[in-house]
């Protein structure tokens, strides 16, 4: 098939595609920040307000800043963390030592399991060990225990995903660049900083797009975790408690939160990726 095929037949190929995209991302999403401006319990009640809630956001509640600064120091622990580690992991798993595919099978298969389920099984395991220790159950330890029990489960989860992805970008590295730097005498430092990492910068761009945009979203690991508790929500989940909180027309200032939200981790993406990718060299 020719090029003048292609285009002949393109638009009736993707115009199915085109018309699914448009009903359920676009014309929701336009209508999201419409009923930001507005106060409501449905769609047919909606009452324009103007900017009224994200005025309330920062004026009356204090549950968004709070959730929103959480959400800042959980997001940066866990990238560097989880970027850290697996690209570690992948050094090692790429020095052809024996059982190495085993261990990317191993370190890879908490990925597989759903988000809602992970946080239930680490709930249950951090339940039992901290009513050993502390006689209470994991919920009520602490928001610090909260935070990092939280860090503990994203890093599980996304680690090894994190790792096959750097595992790819280290074996994509030519040979022939290895050997003339180990020929010239570089030490192995000097070709992890030299080499390694500038050849694998398109790796990190992926695995920091990815746990940042995974990091900001959470939701389902949060609200297993740690349920309704003030103390260790995220934005996601703030979110969702506000939209369907008890008080009357709080839908409204949930739907404004999801726009800052949304408005939030497209600009801090957006950014990491023009940073990383500026960085990116041709092997």
């Amino acid at each position: 098939m020719n090029n003048r095929t292609l285009k002949k037949y393109f638009p009736i190929f993707v115009l199915p595609t085109l018309i699914a995209f448009m009903i359920a991302f676009v014309i929701p999403f336009i209508m999201g920040i419409y009923l930001s401006f507005c106060k409501f319990n449905t769609i047919r009640d909606a009452e324009w307000v103007g900017i009224k809630n994200y005025i309330n956001i920062f004026s009356d509640d204090k549950t968004f800043v709070q959730a929103l600064v959480r959400t800042v120091k959980f997001t940066v622990v866990s990238v560097v963390i989880i970027n850290i580690g697996a690209f570690a992991l992948a050094l090692l798993l790429t020095r052809k030592l024996p059982g190495t595919n085993i261990f990317r099978t191993i370190f890879f298969m908490p990925n597989l399991i759903g988000g809602i389920v992970l946080g239930y099984i680490w709930k249950e395991t951090l339940d039992t060990l901290t009513r050993k220790i502390f006689k209470l159950p994991f919920a009520y330890t602490g928001r610090n225990f909260g935070f990092w029990g939280l860090v503990l489960v994203m890093c599980w989860q996304l680690m090894g995903y994190m790792m096959i992805i750097y595992i790819a970008g280290i074996q994509n590295i030519p040979e022939d660049v290895m050997e003339a730097a180990k020929i010239d005498g570089a030490t192995p430092f000097q070709i992890l900083y030299k080499i390694t990492i500038p050849l694998v910068m398109p790796s990190v761009t992926i695995c920091l797009f990815l746990t940042l945009s995974n990091s900001f979203k959470l939701y389902d690991q949060n609200y297993a975790l740690n349920g309704n508790s003030n103390k260790t929500s995220l934005l996601a989940l703030d979110i969702y408690k506000t939209f369907y909180g008890a008080s009357s027309y709080a839908e409204g200032r949930g739907q404004a939160k999801a726009v800052i939200f949304f408005i939030i981790v497209a600009v801090i993406t957006f950014a990491q990726l023009g940073l990383t990718r500026s960085k990116e060299v041709e092997s």
